[in-house]
């Protein structure tokens, strides 16, 4: 895998000039001086312009130094150009994930060098291509993750060069600020179908299913036949929830979950309990589980479990239970595991069995409101910026 080429997470060596980098708020004020630089379309975007060396520019995103959102800087770098095997994508829309709040703090641990573009996913169009480059052209719907990328990050610019075989070429038919959604129902996709449950479960309990990813797990749990419960914290969220699928509702901060959940499944339990909070109430979910039940983690917002866990799966032998850590990184070194996941979450999507629910679009100029959107915890399904 190669990274995309996007100042400065790969094209390294090729900086920004002198003058070029300022803060985002910056930018937001005051335009660049010269003739042909200081028209803005609105208060919030500025006009591509030519270089006094003719070199076409476009904005892009960076973090120098890691922090909140004010670390995310606006920027003009070069269009970078495709070199032989890689193709120039003219960005359409923006997913705006957990993954790029991590790069922007300089936690992630799979961190790109900084200064590190954090943009991890980007829709658009095809708009040149390099030399050999023989089964895309210019003028195709493409996909770029950047889990199909040598590091993450680089997506958040208005043009990016990534390589050929990196490129997922989407349906005509298919909406690109919904295709910018995927990466949540890869990750949704794998937990569902690839865990390899003891057995498969016909029902499943979701742990924040109004959020991007658990409004994917709803969707595809139901396409998989499912009955699925979902925690929320709102009446607003409950209803969403319901909207994309969900049979059950359970307000987590009023409601017992494990008893509610119990009494939902008529004492039988669910098969399946999907988590991404993890922390304290942890170990309290192996008591909502059926026979051959699993317990999945997929994140720890809330930090790791304070009960033993292995004497608190003892204490529900009768069951078996099991519980499984899945990280996505499982497929870094997978490429086609992980590229046949995005292929089925596309073809679900291009016959609409999938509607991703988009909460909020911003423009790329708006990405430190974007970042602060996601962090509120308040948005029903998925951010994405557009140009």
């Amino acid at each position: 895998m190669s990274a995309a080429i996007v100042l400065p997470n790969s094209l390294r060596g090729r900086m920004a000039r002198s003058g070029m980098v300022l803060p985002m708020n910056r930018w937001l004020k005051m335009p660049r001086q010269g003739p042909s630089c200081n028209n803005f379309r609105n208060r919030y975007h500025f006009r591509k312009c030519e270089s006094e060396e003719g070199e076409e520019l476009m904005r892009a995103v960076l973090v120098r130094q890691p922090g909140g959102p004010d670390a995310l800087e606006l920027v003009e770098l070069p269009v970078p150009t495709p070199g032989a095997g890689q193709v120039q994508i003219r960005a359409e829309a923006f997913g705006v994930g957990q993954p790029d709040v991590l790069i922007r703090r300089g936690v992630y641990k799979w961190m790109p060098p900084l200064p590190a573009n954090p943009g991890n996913d980007v829709a658009g169009i095809i708009s040149a291509v390099g030399a050999g480059v023989e089964d895309l052209r210019v003028g195709q719907k493409v996909l770029l993750s950047a889990r199909d990328l040598s590091q993450r990050g680089g997506c958040y610019a208005d043009y990016v060069v990534a390589p050929a075989d990196a490129i997922h070429v989407l349906p005509d038919n298919v909406d690109l600020q919904a295709a910018v959604c995927l990466s949540n129902y890869q990750v949704a996709y794998a937990l569902l179908q690839e865990c390899r449950h003891p057995r498969a479960p016909a029902s499943v309990l979701v742990i924040g299913a109004a959020g991007g990813v658990g409004t994917a797990l709803v969707q595809l749990a139901k396409l998989a036949q499912m009955t699925v419960i979902g925690t929320v914290s709102t009446k607003e969220k409950a209803e969403f929830a319901r909207s994309n699928g969900a049979d059950h509702v359970i307000f987590y901060r009023r409601q017992d979950v494990v008893a509610r959940t119990r009494e939902l499944t008529g004492g039988a339990g669910v098969g399946l309990v999907l988590d991404h909070v993890c922390g304290p109430e942890f170990t309290s979910y192996l008591k909502v589980l059926g026979k051959w039940g699993t317990l999945l983690s997929y994140n720890a917002f809330a930090g790791l479990p304070e009960e033993n866990l292995m004497a608190a799966m003892r204490n529900h032998l009768d069951i078996c239970p099991a519980v499984r850590c899945f990280s996505f990184h499982i497929y870094d070194h997978d490429r086609e595991g992980r590229r046949a996941l995005m292929r089925n979450v596309i073809e679900a999507l291009s016959r609409n069995a999938i509607k991703p629910a988009i909460s909020a679009v911003l423009k790329l100029d708006d990405v430190r409101q974007a970042h602060t959107l996601l962090e509120q915890g308040s948005a029903l399904g998925k951010i994405i910026m557009t140009r």
